[in-house]
């Protein structure tokens, strides 16, 4: 299968085999219930891995070796790692530990579970696991979002079928058709529906109110 790049889709080959992911509504409730959906997002995007390599690459312009074996450690940022693990084998129809890595029982009785790497190291799962969960849960497509749904507010859970149903009823797909889309590839295609949906940006919104008030205080100062 070739990927769309565009709807978060991608393609890892590995020798002569390919892993084909896909950050579809219905693999983002492979990663768990709509809790822990959110709570797997959190843990990438608020991760030890993502800062240091950016730094790294400020710094040396490229991730130095010593770094690369320190972040390598299954200690170093668990929680993310094990995240990443769990998101990209919900995003794929054949098993990805080769990829990815497992946790197997440990031999020495020192620890319960270990981690055995796979093809990719630690900090390219999690990045790999960051765009499938964005474009999975959020989307990546540019488009105007009126500032009237904008409502600034966390949320602790993310409803895939809630969105599987919204698909359904704007766009007469079948439920299959529905799964398999990406929050990106949903907001596309609601802005190729509605390219004319009244109302202000929050970008348009400030600014036209920020000219109002430029304009309200060169009145007052005249009347002054």
């Amino acid at each position: 299968m070739t990927p769309v790049k565009e709807i978060g889709e991608c393609l890892i080959t590995v020798g002569d085999d390919d892993y084909f992911f896909r950050p579809s509504f219905l693999n983002m409730t492979r990663i768990g219930d709509p809790q822990e959906i959110v709570q797997a997002f959190y843990y990438l995007h608020n991760d030890e891995v993502t800062p240091l390599l950016q730094k790294a690459l400020m710094t040396y312009g490229v991730v130095p070796e010593w770094l690369l074996r320190y972040m390598g450690r299954p200690q170093f940022a668990k929680q993310a790692v094990y995240a990443a693990m769990n998101v990209m084998q919900a995003c794929c129809d054949r098993d990805v530990s080769a990829l990815t890595g497992e946790l197997v029982p440990g031999k020495s009785g020192k620890w319960g579970m270990v981690y055995r790497k796979g093809a990719i190291p630690m900090q390219n799962i999690v990045l790999i696991a960051q765009s499938l969960i964005t474009h999975g849960i959020i989307g990546k497509a540019k488009v105007r979002q009126l500032q009237r749904h904008e409502t600034g507010k966390a949320t602790t859970e993310f409803n895939a079928f809630e969105y599987i149903n919204a698909a359904r009823n704007h766009f007469g797909m079948s439920r299959q058709e529905a799964e398999q889309l990406s929050m990106t590839e949903f907001t596309l295609l609601l802005a190729s529906k509605y390219p004319n949906e009244k109302g202000f940006t929050r970008e348009e919104y400030d600014a036209v109110a920020d000219e109002y008030m430029a304009k309200k205080a060169k009145r007052l100062k005249r009347a002054a």
